[in-house]
């Protein structure tokens, strides 16, 4: 029996070591659903922007938008009961039909600024009973991240403005502002983690493929009893 390689146990693992990294790695140019990391406070009688846009740019114009309360469940009793959304944008139109009635005629969306990749809600005149987590999500969209969270905090003791609306641009790869920079530094460490993942899965790897090489020898100590003797003359 010949001496078996370690190179046969190598290939494959080095194999799945090279696809696994390609599936972790985000791809370059994929379009994602961007929120907001920080909350939006308010005070009553407010109208707010929740921010969430698409990056890079994508026209959603003809996708269906949908704008809900992630910890609103159906009622467990009521087989037939539903989460109605807080706000529901499908053929290129606002479906009010389907909308909870305590947003009736309280949000929009940028209709304009939708081709830009803009589905931030605006929600007028906002009350306590607005606080909580709102989930904006586009079904159709071919990606890996589909939606974003935002957070709405509605405080009596928060000083009322005039208006918190503040209109969001599309980010410039330009830009140098805070919130560019910051998800350029997300975008560096994503690729550090995944470097680092890759070289601990080639570690591994190679500690598992001499694993199995000397396991295969102890097995097969006949191969070296034939190779070490002399061969006749």
């Amino acid at each position: 029996m010949s001496r078996l390689s370690s190179s046969s146990y190598t290939f494959p693992l080095w194999t799945l070591i090279l696809c696994s990294a390609f599936l972790i790695a985000p791809v370059q140019g994929e379009v994602v659903v961007i929120g907001s990391n920080l909350p939006i406070i308010a005070a009553p009688g407010d109208d707010v922007i929740l921010p969430c846009h698409l990056a890079p740019t994508f026209d959603v114009q003809g996708l269906t938008v949908e704008w809900s309360k992630p910890d609103l469940k159906p009622d467990p009793l009521d087989r037939l009961s539903r989460v109605e959304y807080v706000h529901l944008y499908r053929d290129r139109k606002e479906v009010p039909d389907m909308k909870m009635a305590s947003y009736f005629r309280r949000t929009e969306l940028f209709m304009d600024d939708m081709k830009h990749g803009n589905i931030s809600l605006k929600i007028l005149n906002v009350s306590e009973e607005d606080n909580g987590r709102y989930r904006c999500f586009i079904p159709k969209l071919r990606s890996r991240v589909k939606a974003a969270v935002v957070e709405l905090v509605v405080d009596s003791n928060f000083a009322k403005t005039s208006t918190t609306e503040t209109q969001l641009q599309t980010p410039d790869p330009q830009d140098t502002t805070p919130t560019n920079a910051a998800r350029s530094r997300v975008a560096v460490v994503i690729v550090v983690v995944t470097l680092l993942l890759v070289l601990a899965l080639a570690g591994f790897a190679a500690y598992f493929s001499r694993h199995i090489f000397h396991q295969t020898l102890k097995k097969h100590p006949e191969d070296d009893e034939t190779e070490k003797q002399p061969l006749p003359v």
